[in-house]
């Protein structure tokens, strides 16, 4: 997968975090190219970890979207952190097994469009 291939499956994953409908069918489209075990991997280790808090907040601010750019800076520097301290990672690490088990449906709806 290419970084501009990454970028554009992030963006479509981050909208299944959104407080509004949720469009699984459009999100399957735009990842249905790829490798569904890397998405799948993208989706809770990447998207999730910068975009699961839009859920849990009483009134969420992102309704119709993340910004683009935001996202993918939030992405990046989490990415940053874990790769920087081995403490980290293993925090994360429980982090995204929470997530697959919290936001689990995500991924099952997802899966029933493509």
């Amino acid at each position: 997968m290419t970084p501009e291939e990454k970028t554009n499956v992030r963006i479509a994953l981050a909208d299944a975090f959104v407080d509004n409908h949720v469009d699984y069918a459009y999100i399957a489209e735009r990842i249905r190219p790829y490798d569904l075990k890397i998405v799948e991997n993208i989706l809770y280790s990447e998207v999730a970890p910068v975009c699961f808090w839009n859920l849990e907040t009483p009134v969420p601010p992102v309704w119709t979207g993340f910004e683009d750019d935001s996202l993918l800076s939030e992405i990046d520097q989490a990415l940053n952190a874990r790769a920087a301290s081995r403490v980290r990672r293993a925090v994360e690490k429980l982090k995204v097994a929470w997530l697959r088990y919290s936001y689990g449906y995500i991924w099952k709806e997802i899966l029933k469009h493509v």
